[in-house]
């Protein structure tokens, strides 16, 4: 970065970084030394004689005198550093110089020490001194095997050494109790934890002398709300004790434990010298000090009155080793009682001290200005007021970082006792004690800041019948309080011990009244835990500075001179925002984000920078207005800061000794002689010295590290943050001198009124986020100027939305309170604060206009952080112009620049639009008095633009009508004179209407319900408002209104869009909620409707109407619960398929039209176990049964094959029952009446007339199972007594069999397969667009199953329920491709991808091939399964197979139609035939045996067919063939009793066919008498494959295989020119039929007869099939004798 630079032509251009200058006092005539080295110096640290410099490249070098090295150099000028050689091999980070001790650690986080060791403070042991860096090791005992632990920060002291780990816990070595570790062995020679810190994240140590400081990260809300313990860690006693008195009860928690004592004598520890006895004490020493405007009846403690009393009451030291502090600092309640002694245990309870007891103490401790201040108390009335002029730098934040916590374990349990001991009365106070803490919580604060009126005052009012209660304020303050806790917001109410006289019998009303009155505050004005966005980017400004070491001098900051053994936080610094610490010899610095430094400890020689007493607490250094410090260095007795100028230039001042030459080494008590600040002076020579980075102090030495200005890029970077830090002391000012005071009034909530009430808390809180993260960037750029300098790592630039989002939503926020009017209302309570002369207000909002009035002053004051933000752009512009154009970091800084400027002038028109609505309502009421139009104000709302100067108005409208047109940024409205109407944005469309056929400046409105004409007065006008309409709907529609920076808008909104509308017009929507896609005014897309009476659709819409694919859910009236139908709509109605489930439990599943079912669906009534339960699956027509249909009757164990008409059976048709009776016939009326065939289980049959269901009245021959029958007139019913008139006939045994022949052929009453399930067929002929079968273009088929695939995708990838298996999608995607060989002359090769094709349309239920299947297949299994698995079917069954084959047939020549009729020939290929065959064979069991020379159905749709018919068709062949596999089966168990050797000769197998050796698990074994199962074992397992094939082909293939099997066995035995002849190959099949065990030969036999392929019936495949039926009978037959 340096080599691209040059000089900006200062005196010296010799474009360093990193000059170090070193002198020492304060003097006009002191001249800082340059020490020239030939790097840039990063980091300094001066010990009391010595120094140590850390340069770039990571090398040390040291300065100075240096005892520790007899052998070497012991003293090296400041201006020739030596090198420190034993780090040489390193790369050190950082340095540390103790008094005469050094450190200094490595970037892989190692320890080096060397210097003085005579305490342990290198932490080496068995050397007093350690001449050259050495590791030292930091290692964690807890872990097993012990690792070491990674160091961020070293900071040594005189005897000991702190280090800070990567985990942010400190370690300590060395000698003191200010290494607060718990031992009393001294030198720790080894670096252990310090385990007071332990769990909190420690982000700084520093070591004085002997005192050490840790800044701690404050604990997050929800860690401080630990229940606090009930016993002291330490001493096993109980935190509270409870006293019963005789009117009241008093709880108190005056626990004493003595740790931190241990290093006084027991006596002093006790009762120092003109103490009072310690409970005898007034106050507690944790309590507040009290802002000089704080009521006189307020309670409070002084830190000089109190400044011992922490000892001897309130230390406590819990189980994990934080402090608890505890006190009994309580006020008796009553005025009378002002002589009772004070509950409590023992010989502890002692009266509280008299006037002059008080007045002698505090000679004694302090000055007399403050002991005539403090005498004003009065102690029987329990009130007394400190001093001003102590306190008025020492106002603390009111909101602490930490919010307090609402209850405490221990006290809580002590109060349920105690009401369990007084009654409910006490329960009583106790909530209203919660309520009170609960406030406190949310307005921690008194108001004000010191000396201005108006705050609220402190306390419960006193009196001698009211309660004085205070609830511990915050866990902080239980854990580790000090006596320099001065927070202010806990002066209200000081009593620690919960006094209840009386029983409680009156409590004031007063107090109740008090306690829960609504106040505005209940947003914390420090943002708890920062803002989230931030996270770990920017430095945490809620911290603690905590303290532990000697006290003499004051230096711990606790208002005592005690020792503390181990780390307390100072209490007072907790909400001061403290960024980094400093200590001295014996003094302190704590310097905060407000550039304000806190000093204490020894002022020997004005070191503080203020000559205020005690010094024993915080106090701020006296700086003049506007001076902001950034960095401090603290030495022996004197302190260094670094701060902002008047221009970017930063300056020193230093406050302390006065060094003259020669007389350095005079001891500290002799310097009476010696001159001194009494407060920071300016270093006249800073500006010479350039750009100052960091500065340094140790002994009386001062150093600063200072760069020159490259090419401008250092002056612009301490630009950035020296307006940062002037930004954020402003924002800061602003939050306590305007918004605390404010926030505070009584009056402000019935000023604003409750909706402007949550507004101003929303500003508030918005504010005090913007005022945190400007905290934090401002403290995150000065630590940025101390080390790197360098622009990369700015977190404006990396994280520049957490800025913007933080500005955007606070200008949304101050717009909004803006639009409602909430600053004229603040104006009158700010009036009454702030006076007719708010100078103050106008000097923060830099208002230099007169007599402008209160409110738009406010109004100024909260805009002008928007200000800031020209101020980002600038300055990342400025440091831009440091580099190339063309180089990346300039293109870095020029985005920054462009996104913070695009947003300044975002919010600049936002607030424009703001100013503009809240000025249109102000003046609103004069315009008009249209009714209602008020409630319109809302705070998010903007006024665009408004008609009420005639500019806009309504096309036809009456000569006296009034129309006034609003545009807001959500909605238009249309105001008439008594009534409004508003059109929301997101459903509004504006076109404009061309002029030249009118002559008139048109706009046309549509919205979902209205569409009307505005004329417009000129065509100006008329661009205006279809420009601000677009926009105002486009910004409502992408929300660019409330964030962005609005670049880039289109010129007008999208047509379609999404968005939420409520129906109030239209008759069919009535009242309904849209929510979905529009398209001009109409839902289109997808969406949901939501009446009012719980009808809900979701789904698509087209034209304003359901249409596509949608759930509709409609509550019935009587039932409770819902109909629900899912499925097909058009033009708002049901249509195509779809499910409904109807409340009553039916459930339809099938084709709807009009609302209306109609096509083929399902209907299942009941549940089975309900009263009727059926299922009906068929045709529909108008929401009625009619056409072909099946119904299962479940109750009545029937069903019904056959015709309907309007819900009833009419034509012919077929019943079967489950005791097995058959009836085929006519029906009428439902009935069974006409002609019909009855046949019952054992072969009875009636053929003739029926009048009623089973019931006999006619004509008709009844036939008996042997052959007798009666031919006649019958009357009754089936099954009881029938009435014959007619003759009986018994046929002869002679007579010819002609005449045997009786039984009745069935299936000729039934319906003709053909006519079955016609509707299924003709719904996928209308999916593939055609109105009749047959009847339609081929393309716009093939373009309709296309659409179908893409929309079924899209509808199955929008509803996850639905989703398909991948291989389903995969088979999806291939689908939708129009294939190629629908068209041209099919080949082999095309009969082959066509029969994939096949194959996979439908396997597919979105195709309408795969939808046809599926259907099929379910009113297949619908017909056959359960009661329809009846024998007599069987012939019904095939014959709707074939049926089907034929009739998909024709749909498969429709879509290929050059593929050859059923039985045509595809032409042979030229190649070999036999090839062709073969390749063919081998294909997949789908195949048929000839390889498709003919073209026929069975064999290419069986094989898609069959296998899903299976079941329920194998069945039936089963219940058919029964009796006769029977007999099959018997025989086939008989004869395989026989050995193989046996079987073979009975069934006349030749001699020569018997295998001689079979192989057994692979070796050959000879055949003997008693070999079983093992000849021709591959035919017969081969065999054995046929029961798990499913078509006649494959099974057929099966058989062909099995005879291969039987060949290539008998062929290994005989010559190779073997030819079969039947009567040898027979007994051999035989013999693996028999072995094969097939259970239902019978059936298979049949279902390949039936079903077989006409072609092979007549080839090779025939005979052998014709071999197997031979077998099948020959096996029934065969006699075993």
């Amino acid at each position: 970065m340096e080599s691209q630079r040059k000089s900006s032509g200062e005196e010296d251009s010799s474009g360093e970084r990193g000059s170090l200058h070193t002198w020492k006092g304060y003097s006009y005539s002191v001249t800082p030394e340059r020490v020239l080295l030939s790097r840039p110096v990063l980091q300094a640290a001066l010990g009391t004689r010595h120094g140590v410099l850390l340069v770039e490249g990571g090398q040390v070098y040291s300065f100075g005198e240096f005892p520790w090295r007899q052998s070497q150099v012991s003293e090296v000028g400041p201006l020739k550093p030596v090198l420190e050689s034993a780090l040489s091999g390193q790369r050190v980070v950082a340095v540390a110089a103790g008094s005469f001790h050094s450190g200094a650690l490595t970037e892989d986080g190692g320890v080096h020490m060397w210097g003085e060791n005579s305490f342990g403070q290198c932490g080496l042991s068995s050397l007093t001194v350690v001449p050259n860096p050495t590791p030292v090791a930091v290692m964690d005992p807890d872990t097993s095997p012990p690792h070491t632990i990674r160091v961020l920060e070293l900071a040594c002291g005189e005897q000991h050494s702190l280090a800070l780990s990567a985990q942010h816990e400190v370690w300590a070595w060395g000698s003191g109790c200010q290494l607060g570790l718990v031992t009393t062995i001294f030198p720790v020679w080894k670096p252990q934890k310090v385990e007071h810190l332990v769990g909190r994240h420690v982000l700084q140590v520093a070591c004085g002398a002997f005192h050490s400081l840790a800044l701690v990260r404050c604990l997050p809300p929800q860690e401080s709300r630990r229940p606090l313990p009930d016993k002291c860690g330490q001493c096993n006693q109980l935190l509270y004790t409870m006293t019963d008195k005789e009117d009241h009860v008093i709880i108190s928690d005056s626990h004493y434990c003595p740790l931190g004592v241990e290093l006084l004598a027991e006596g002093e520890a006790r009762l120092g010298p003109g103490r009072s006895p310690p409970l005898g004490l007034l106050s507690s020493p944790s309590e507040p000090l009290l802002s000089s405007h704080t009521s006189a009846s307020a309670p409070g403690p002084h830190p000089s009155i109190t400044e011992h009393a922490d000892y001897e009451r309130g230390r406590t030291v819990a189980q994990n080793g934080e402090v608890l502090t505890t006190t009994d600092a309580d006020i008796s309640a009553s005025g009378t009682d002002s002589d009772r002694g004070v509950g409590g245990a023992g010989s502890r309870n002692s009266p509280y001290p008299d006037d002059q007891a008080v007045k002698e103490y505090l000679k004694k401790q302090s000055d007399t200005s403050l002991a005539e201040e403090t005498a004003k108390m009065t102690i029987a009335g329990a009130s007394f007021q400190p001093p001003a002029d102590s306190l008025d730098l020492l106002t603390s934040d009111l909101i602490p970082g930490v919010m307090p916590v609402t209850t405490s374990s221990a006290l809580n349990n002590l109060v349920s006792s105690c009401a369990s001991a007084v009654g409910e009365r006490v329960v009583s106070t106790y909530e209203a004690l919660s309520l009170k803490k609960m406030i406190n919580y949310y307005y921690p604060g008194i108001g004000g800041v010191a000396g201005v009126p108006g705050g609220v005052p402190g306390g419960f009012p006193g009196g001698p019948a009211e309660v004085r209660v205070r609830l511990e304020e915050s866990m902080q303050g239980k854990k580790s309080c000090s006596t320099g806790d001065i927070r202010e917001e806990e002066a209200e109410g000081l009593s620690r011990r919960l006094s209840l006289p009386g029983l409680l019998s009156q409590v004031s009303p007063r107090l109740l009244r008090r306690a829960s009155r609504p106040r505005v505050r209940a947003v914390p004005l420090t943002p708890v835990g920062g803002l989230p966005e931030a996270g770990e980017l920017l430095p945490s400004l809620q911290t603690e500075v905590w303290s532990w070491g000697r006290g003499e001098e004051g230096q711990l900051g606790h208002g005592d001179n005690l020792p503390r053994l181990q780390p307390l936080c100072i209490k007072c610094l907790s909400s001061k925002e403290v960024v980094l610490v400093a200590a001295g010899a014996h003094h302190s610095l704590a310097l905060t984000a407000q550039s304000q430094v806190f000093s204490w400890g020894s002022n020997s020689s004005g070191q503080l920078g203020h000559m205020a007493s005690p010094t024993t607490i915080p106090r701020l250094a006296k700086l003049s207005e506007g001076i902001r410090v950034w960095d401090v260095g603290a030495g022996a007795q004197h302190t260094l800061l670094l701060a902002d100028g008047d221009c970017y230039q930063p300056i020193l001042y230093y406050s302390g000794q006065q060094v003259r030459e020669g007389v350095q080494d005079t001891p500290q008590d002799q310097t009476e002689g010696y001159s001194y600040t009494q407060q920071p002076v300016l270093l006249p020579f800073c500006m010479n010295l350039g750009y100052v980075s960091g500065v340094f102090a140790g002994g009386q030495s001062c150093v600063a590290l200072a760069d020159r200005n490259i090419m401008g890029f250092i002056a612009s970077l301490h630009e950035l943050a020296t307006a940062e830090r002037k930004f954020y002391c402003k924002l800061s000012s602003v939050k306590n001198h305007i918004l605390r005071p404010l926030l505070d009034l009584e009056s402000l909530s019935t000023a604003l009124g409750p909706a402007s009430t949550v507004l101003l808390r929303s500003l508030v809180r918005c504010y005090s986020r913007l005022c945190h993260l400007t905290g934090q960037h401002s403290a995150s750029l000065s630590t940025n100027l101390r080390r790197r300098r360098e622009f990369k790592s700015l977190v404006m630039l990396e994280h520049a939305s957490i800025f913007l989002d933080t500005y955007n939503e606070y200008c949304c926020s101050v717009g909004n309170f803006l639009v409602m009017g909430g600053f004229q209302a603040l104006a009158k309570p700010s009036l009454e604060f702030f006076g007719k002369c708010p100078e103050l207000l106008q000097r923060l909002a830099e208002s230099s206009e007169e007599n402008i009035p209160l409110s738009d002053l406010l109004v100024t004051l909260f805009y002008l952080p928007m200000r800031h933000l020209h101020e980002y752009g600038r300055l990342l512009f400025k440091l831009g112009t440091c580099f190339e154009v063309s180089s990346v970091d300039y293109q870095k800084l020029q985005d920054g620049c462009s996104k913070f400027e695009a947003l300044a002038l975002h919010l600049k028109r936002r607030r424009k639009e703001a100013e503009y609505t809240y000025h249109f309502w102000k003046s609103f009421p004069g315009k008009m008095t249209v009714s209602g139009l008020d409630s319109l104000r809302k705070p998010r709302r903007r006024l665009i633009c408004e008609s009420s100067n005639k500019a806009l108005t309504l096309q036809n409208s009456g000569r006296f009508s009034v129309n006034w047109f609003i545009l807001f940024n959500d909605a238009l409205v249309h105001a008439q004179f008594s009534t409004h109407h508003v059109f929301p944005l997101a459903t509004l469309w504006v076109e404009p209407i061309p002029e030249e056929n009118t002559g008139l400046h048109g706009l046309k409105l549509i919205s979902p319900e209205e569409t009307f004409t505005l004329l417009a007065c000129s065509s100006m006008e008329k661009a205006k408002w279809l420009r601000s309409i677009n926009q105002a709907v486009d910004q409502a529609m992408t929300g660019a209104g409330q964030s962005g920076s609005g670049a880039g808008q289109r010129a007008e909104p999208p047509i379609s869009r999404t968005a939420s509308y409520t129906f109030y017009k239209d008759s069919r929507l009535k009242e309904a909620t849209y929510e979905g896609r529009w398209l001009a005014g109409k839902p289109n897309g997808r969406g949901m409707v939501k009446w009012l009476d719980g009808r809900i659709y979701t789904g698509t819409f087209k034209n304003g109407l359901e249409d596509g694919f949608g759930d509709y859910v409609m509550p019935s009236k009587t039932l409770n619960l819902n109909d629900h139908y899912q499925g097909h709509w058009k033009e708002g109605k049901m249509h195509g398929i779809g499910t409904y489930k109807y409340a009553t439990g039916e459930l339809y599943e099938g084709s709807f039209q009009d609302n209306m079912r109609h096509g083929h669906g399902m209907l299942r009534s009941g549940t089975l176990n309900s009263s009727s339960p059926s299922v009906f699956i068929g045709q529909w027509v108008h929401d009625k049964k009619t056409g072909y249909g099946v119904f299962d009757d479940i109750t009545r164990g029937e069903k019904y094959m056959g015709m309907w008409q309007d819900d009833q059976r009419q034509g012919t048709g077929v019943i079967v029952t489950q005791f097995g009776l058959y009836y085929e016939g006519a029906f009428n009326n439902n009935k069974m009446q006409g002609t019909g065939v009855l046949l019952s289980e054992d072969n009875t049959t009636y053929e003739g007339e029926f009048s009623e269901d089973w019931t006999l009245n006619g004509k008709g021959v009844l036939t008996m199972p042997n052959g007798d029958y009666f031919e006649g007139s019958f009357t009754g019913e089936w099954g009881s007594g029938l009435k014959v008139t007619g003759s009986f006939f018994k046929p002869n045994l002679y007579d010819s069999d002609g005449d045997k022949g009786r039984a009745v052929k069935l299936g000729r009453l039934a319906v003709p397969p053909e006519e079955k399930w016609r509707v299924v067929f003709e719904e996928c002929w209308m999916r593939l667009g055609c109105e009749a079968p047959g009847q339609g273009e081929n393309q716009r088929a093939w373009e309709n199953i296309a659409v179908a695939l893409t929309t079924s995708r899209r509808q199955h990838r929008d509803s996850p329920e639905m989703n398909l298996s991948r291989t389903q999608n995969r088979m999806l995607e291939s689908l939708e491709f129009i294939p190629q060989q629908h068209v041209g002359p099919v080949t082999m090769e095309k009969y082959d991808s066509i029969r994939r094709y096949l194959i996979k349309a439908c396997d597919m239920p979105l195709h309408p091939l795969g939808r046809l299947m599926e259907t099929l297949v379910a009113v297949y299994r619908m017909t056959y399964v359960g009661v329809g698995a009846n024998r007599r079917l069987l012939l019904q069954a095939v014959n709707e197979i074939m049926s089907y084959l034929a009739r998909i047939f024709q749909l498969v020549r429709f879509l290929f139609p050059d593929l050859p009729e059923e039985g045509g020939a595809i032409p042979e290929p030229s190649s070999d035939p036999q090839d062709k065959k073969d390749s063919n064979c081998a294909d997949t069991q789908l195949e048929s045996p000839k390889p498709g020379r003919v073209v026929s159905s069975s064999a290419l749709l069986l094989p898609v067919l069959l296998p899903r018919l299976y079941p329920p068709l194998f069945t039936l062949y089963a219940l058919e063939k029964e009796k006769e596999d029977d007999v099959y089966w018997e025989c086939v168990l008989r004869l395989n009793k026989q050995p193989d050797v046996a079987l073979l000769a009975f069934l006349g197998v030749q001699h020569k066919f018997w295998p001689v050796s079979v192989p057994v698990l692979g070796e050959k074994t000879e055949v003997v008498s008693s070999t079983k199962d093992a000849c021709f074992a591959s035919a017969t397992e081969t065999l054995q494959q046929i029961s798990t094939t499913f078509t006649p082909s494959d099974k057929l293939q099966v058989i062909q295989l099995t005879f291969e099997e039987i060949t290539k066995e008998v062929m290994s035995s005989l010559e190779d020119n073997f030819l079969w002849s039947m009567d040898d190959l027979f007994p051999v099949f035989l013999y693996v039929v028999l072995r094969a065990r097939i259970r239902n030969l019978g059936s298979e036999v049949s279902l390949i007869e039936d079903l077989m392929d006409p072609c092979v019936q007549h080839g090779e495949h025939g005979i052998m099939f014709t071999t197997l039926k031979a077998c099948y009978y020959q096996i029934q037959h065969e006699k075993t004798t």
